[in-house]
């Protein structure tokens, strides 16, 4: 149909109905009931997680303990990327915020500095970063430990919208910043690790017209290893370039990205402009428009998958968990040998820090056990923990046993390898088979000797 000539002075809108058809905003369906699963949840953390972790003070290793409020919350979505890529115009757009009063605030200077959490409200309204953590109900409380600082730039906003029923969108300062971290007054990298440890899906999101693949990207990268199944890459704005330049681009962004992202399946890359303007002329509207749908039937994927996430969530926490109490298990093991009536308790703790390879600390972990060298945390971490951690306050993992509760340390096994894939199966009888493949749970791992001399 011809436009109307008064419409022309501003840019047209998009038509809507697909957001609305692919995230089923306008079905009524009764959402699944999943209380008595996620009752489960709990008590297998409680029960078989919870105690091994704090016995071995796993949180000052990975600043990582999980609230009920985070076995209960909604799956979230992270967006993250350099300032001015168009994160915020993206959630404006795909929550209809634009032209509202609640919209996000956008434009072409670094404009979000804080960390926006947009949830599901009864009327708009904001909620200071200070009342959200210290609400123990929500999934934001443990953000408390990174400081006034940063709760001053912690900011919710509260949003009678149908999509935010089922999901929460996080919004960040733009990633790639000349500016030093110390700048910020809190520990920015740390912050973000903290969400993306958190996230079900994050959105990379880049503007193809200044694509610049530096030193802070690589660091984001890194802080992104092992949540490359969540990683979904955008390249925005994607109708302001020539179809030409456009293919040029997407070519040098797998290039620089390959070495940051060693895994076998390459990420999902979705291009197109995700704003409520229409679409250049003269560009692959087409294109554009089924790349968006295919992001949106992903968001979908994740809020249907929403439950088979939080265990394998919960699942991933109790391998990291049962391999540091292992490693632990294994430097006290250590000391204890090495040390004679003589020794300097201290000097000799110090020697096994300093180069725990020569007493074979993380490979034994590796020839005993079923732990992927992948799953291995960091060598320095080690020093680090050790200094604030005494290695004589720990008790072994053999005298981590009771007549009545049992051994720490089967409690944990028996949880990774059968309470959780058994609660995971018991959701999928009604699903989908394929959705539960072990493929991607890793349900049935056994203990398998993966140290094998080459």
């Amino acid at each position: 149909p011809p436009e109307e000539v008064e419409d022309a002075s501003e840019t047209t809108k998009r038509d809507r109905s697909h957001l609305e058809s692919t995230l089923k905003l306008n079905e009524d369906k009764p959402a699944d009931d999943f209380s008595g699963i996620l009752q489960r949840l709990r008590k297998i953390y409680h029960s078989s997680i919870k105690p091994l972790e704090q016995s071995y003070r796993y949180n000052e290793l990975r600043q990582h303990e999980i609230t009920d409020g985070e076995i209960t919350s909604k799956p979230m979505v992270l967006f993250l990327g350099p300032w001015s890529v168009g994160k915020s115009s993206m959630i404006n757009y795909l929550l209809g915020l634009d032209d509202t009063p609640y919209q996000l605030y956008t434009g072409a200077e670094p404009t979000t500095s804080e960390f926006t959490v947009i949830m599901h409200g009864p009327k708009l309204k904001t909620i200071e970063g200070i009342v959200m953590a210290a609400d123990s109900a929500r999934s934001f409380s443990p953000l408390e430990k990174f400081g006034q600082n940063f709760l001053e730039k912690l900011i919710g906003i509260e949003v009678p919208h149908k999509l935010l029923e089922r999901v929460s969108f996080v919004d960040t300062p733009g990633i790639i910043e000349n500016r030093k971290q110390q700048e910020r007054g809190y520990p920015f990298n740390d912050v973000c690790q903290w969400f993306i440890d958190r996230a079900d899906l994050i959105f990379v999101v880049f503007d193809p017209t200044k694509l610049d693949v530096g030193l802070e990207l690589e660091m984001l990268f890194r802080q992104l290893k092992g949540r490359e199944s969540q990683i979904r890459i955008i390249l925005n704005k994607a109708d302001s370039l020539a179809t030409q330049e456009l293919m040029r681009v997407y070519g040098a962004l797998f290039w620089s990205l390959a070495p940051l992202i060693n895994v076998t399946e390459p990420p999902r890359v979705y291009v197109s402009s995700f704003w409520p303007h229409e679409y250049h002329p003269d560009t692959h509207k087409d294109l554009f428009l089924k790349e968006e749908i295919s992001l949106l039937e992903d968001l979908n994927q994740v809020i249907e998958n929403r439950m088979e996430n939080k265990i394998a969530f919960i699942r991933q926490h109790a391998i990291r968990v049962r391999i540091h109490a292992l490693l632990v298990d294994r430097y006290l093991q250590t000391y204890k040998d090495k040390m004679t009536f003589f020794s300097d308790g201290e000097l000799v703790f110090r020697d096994i820090v300093e180069d725990p390879d020569k007493f074979f600390i993380f490979k034994s972990i590796l020839a005993k056990t079923n732990v992927s060298k992948f799953d291995l945390p960091n060598r320095e971490a080690y020093k680090d923990f050790f200094g604030i951690n005494p290695i004589s306050s720990f008790k072994l993992l053999s005298q981590q046993c009771s007549y009545m509760g049992g051994c720490f340390l089967e409690k944990i096994e028996k949880a990774i390898t059968r309470e959780l894939p058994d609660l995971l199966g018991s959701i999928g009888l009604g699903k989908k088979p394929n959705v539960l493949s072990c493929d991607i749970t890793g349900c049935g791992e056994t203990p398998k000797n993966r140290y094998r001399r080459p």
